[in-house]
């Protein structure tokens, strides 16, 4: 690995992505090779699906401005016999207790989100307005490709999905921290590679809030799931939780490989160590899967966060219709009222999921395959 090769197992992957990852790999702080899992596709300065290694140093952006963002998915007790004949009023019950969209989505702070972020505070130089966006926000979906998802799987049982991220106070952290950088490394391919090396005072305010923003993005999924199995309890009127799995997808940690200290920066890829559970969705029409991690060290133990987009978002609202995602949803509960908002997040616009997992056999194992019956998307 001294020649420092760019690891790949993306069979679907566009020039423009590839190049990317190379500019990445190429870095003189990157001794080790980057890793592009099959969901791999174009994102700012670095590339979305891909594992990267640095040595007493760290990439802002290659972390990204949803820090934390990730999954939660809960197994309950119940089957597809505990079902109403509907569930289409279930889209406004977890719009009502689970906000979306862009902006304050919370009016109120709830006790939940006062108490943690007494218990988590905020450095002291995060204004106030900004500490208050946080609280308000703890326990909101978010905007673009965030969703809730009801879904079945093999044996028909019940489970609720979840993806989301550190909302408003985790973009404002990471576009700070990501200019503060382009200021002090000049000279690279793309300026958004500047990196923070490990001593100066930069570095450590930078993973302080990093590691900040990756536990808001936890607790933001734990407060919604809670929400949202209690608003599934009370529509059938019975039910109980069984298993829950969480996992990051957009975040940095420290880990040993290859016998080095070194931080691992995941962006849209999840850890995926020998054993550990995962979870990878597809589009918001598709199948997606709970997996078990096989431990790759190729890959630094990670896998893929999801089927990774083949269209960009203006590009899927050009070529794609309206009628073609309300005929591609099918009978499944979504908020179709938002079709038009939603268009974006056509399941077109995304990879063939199933390429995906196959792709990655030598990464993850399935152990769950799910298939929506519901979506609420964040808008």
């Amino acid at each position: 690995m001294s020649d420092k090769p760019l690891q790949n197992w993306a069979s679907d992957l566009d020039q423009g992505a590839r190049l990317q990852a190379e500019k990445t790999n190429r870095l003189s702080i990157i001794t080790m090779p980057v890793a592009l899992m099959p969901d791999a596709h174009l994102g700012i300065g670095s590339t979305i699906g891909s594992v990267i290694p640095t040595e007493g140093t760290i990439i802002p952006a290659a972390v990204g401005v949803d820090i934390g963002c990730g999954m939660i998915a809960t197994r309950t007790d119940l089957t597809t016999n505990d079902l109403p004949d509907t569930m289409q009023p279930l889209v406004s019950e977890f719009g009502r207790s689970i906000p979306s969209g862009v902006g304050q989505a919370n009016k109120h702070i709830s006790s939940r989100a006062m108490y943690w972020m007494l218990k988590h505070p905020l450095r002291e130089n995060v204004s106030n307005d900004l500490k208050s966006r946080a609280s308000k926000q703890l326990g909101s979906l978010g905007s673009g490709n965030h969703f809730l998802e009801v879904c079945l799987d093999e044996s028909n049982n019940i489970w609720i999905m979840l993806h989301s991220g550190s909302r408003g106070i985790g973009n404002k952290l990471a576009v700070q921290h990501i200019n503060i950088a382009k200021t002090l490394v000049h000279g690279l391919e793309d300026p958004d590679l500047a990196y923070f090396t490990q001593g100066t005072q930069e570095f450590n305010l930078y993973i302080n809030d990093m590691l900040w923003a990756q536990s808001y993005a936890l607790e933001n999924r734990e407060i919604m799931m809670n929400a949202a199995l209690n608003q599934l309890f009370r529509y059938v009127k019975k039910g109980k939780e069984l298993e829950r799995i969480q996992c990051h997808h957009n975040f940095a940690i420290k880990e040993m490989h290859f016998g080095k200290e070194m931080w691992i920066t995941r962006k849209g890829a999840i850890s995926a160590r020998k054993g550990e559970m995962g979870i990878i969705p597809g589009s918001m029409a598709t199948g997606s899967y709970i997996v078990r991690g096989l431990g790759n060290p190729l890959s630094y133990n990670s896998s893929s966060h999801g089927a990774g987009r083949r269209m960009s978002r203006s590009q899927a609202k050009r070529t794609l219709t309206v009628e073609s995602l309300q005929e591609r949803m099918g009978t499944k509960a979504w908020n179709s009222d938002k079709s038009v908002a939603l268009l974006d997040e056509h399941p077109d616009a995304y990879k063939d999921i199933k390429s995906v997992m196959n792709d990655q056999k030598d990464l993850t194992e399935i152990v769950h395959e799910l298939h929506q019956i519901l979506n609420y998307k964040g808008v």
